[in-house]
């Protein structure tokens, strides 16, 4: 049996539910009389999302031998997650093909019930919710909580509930820790914590290195070449910021690829990508400097219009386009807004024009 610990938590950073025992007790204890454990995360799941879900679920089964199902909401279109799952043999089912029944146990990750990141009803009442953003979740009713808005990653928190179970992650899982938490944290400044670190740390020696190189040098499609050019000739730049918008976005995760792009652009401090993917907008956001707060930033910005969160440098949202709107004059209402929450004054002038 897993001892109680006076420190909880790695450098002293949880701020999950009152505990007089460690997260990773008080996670197996809301779990170890379910017939069944279903993990969840956030629409269009990212590597940190896939790595905790499948750290956790080995928590599950080797402390507990209770089974567990890993869920995909949505799609996953980018070329290295999907090279990531392929390469680790992760192994998800749709959520719509998931039929939770009685004595089945829902353990939300990287996300929080509440927040119009998920499409699955299970989704709206889970037993224990483990993420790090800062997001307005609705968590009345959930036994159990572990929300860590000041590190970089879920993944960190995972490894930390391994090591508190003296837990070595097999070779796929800890690489898929390790790549979830090098996402999250990646691009400068930087979004980690000493205790993202020192899960980094941890995990490199455990984890595959000719994995990680073929996750990271993923082959490209079309797809990804075709968004990229289609940003770069829709976008505007404002004083440091860059807006681009893309339509058609052939995958929702690709806004966030071509923020990832754009935000390295010289002189730049904001990118933010709309791009049209079916029934919405989906709004991708990218900071080049330090406590940026994006995530809030992109809240008032959507506003009435959809949800949206993040952490400083990183944030994503969506908008849901109704019939019959002018889809023109909600890509203005957008960029409006953006100017109003960034104060911008100054001439707005196509992005390739100014170069």
């Amino acid at each position: 049996m897993a001892r109680p610990s006076a420190e909880p938590h790695l450098n002293g950073r949880h701020t999950s539910t009152p505990t007089r025992t460690r997260p990773s007790d008080a996670f197996l204890s809301a779990v170890r009389s379910a017939r069944r454990v279903v993990f969840v995360s956030h629409v269009n799941p990212d590597p940190d999302s896939l790595g905790s879900m499948a750290g956790l679920a080995h928590l599950t089964t080797t402390a507990l031998g209770t089974p567990t199902v890993l869920t995909q909401d949505g799609v996953i279109g980018r070329a290295e997650n999907r090279t990531m799952i392929e390469t680790l043999g992760l192994e998800l089912v749709p959520t719509g093909k998931v039929e939770c029944r009685p004595g089945d146990v829902v353990v939300m990750v990287d996300s929080q019930p509440g927040t119009g990141r998920h499409t699955c009803p299970f989704a709206a009442h889970p037993t224990v919710v483990v993420d790090h953003h800062v997001t307005p979740g609705k968590l009345a009713g959930v036994a159990v909580t572990d929300i860590r808005p000041d590190l970089g990653a879920c993944c960190t928190m995972v490894a930390e509930y391994l090591t508190e179970q003296r837990m070595i992650p097999p070779k796929a899982l800890a690489t898929a820790l390790f790549y979830g938490i090098e996402t999250e944290v990646s691009g400068y400044p930087r979004e980690a914590t000493p205790a993202d670190d020192d899960a980094l740390s941890l995990l490199y020696p455990l984890a595959d290195h000719d994995a990680l190189a073929r996750i990271r040098n993923a082959p490209l499609p079309a797809r990804h070449l075709e968004a990229l050019s289609l940003a770069l000739n829709t976008a505007v730049r404002c004083d440091k910021l860059l807006f681009a918008w893309v339509n058609p976005l052939r995958q929702p995760d690709q806004a966030a690829e071509v923020v990832d792009f754009l935000i390295r652009t010289d002189d730049i401090h904001w990118a933010i990508c709309g791009g049209v993917c079916g029934d919405k907008v989906i709004l991708s956001v990218r900071a080049a400097m330090a406590n940026a707060n994006a995530g809030e930033l992109l809240r008032r910005v959507v506003g009435d219009l959809g949800t949206a969160g993040g952490h400083h440098r990183r944030a994503g949202g969506s908008v849901t386009i109704n019939p019959g709107i002018d889809l023109a004059l909600l890509r203005d209402e957008l960029y409006t807004r953006v100017r109003r929450e960034f104060q911008l004054a100054g001439p707005t002038v196509p992005f390739l024009a100014a170069v």
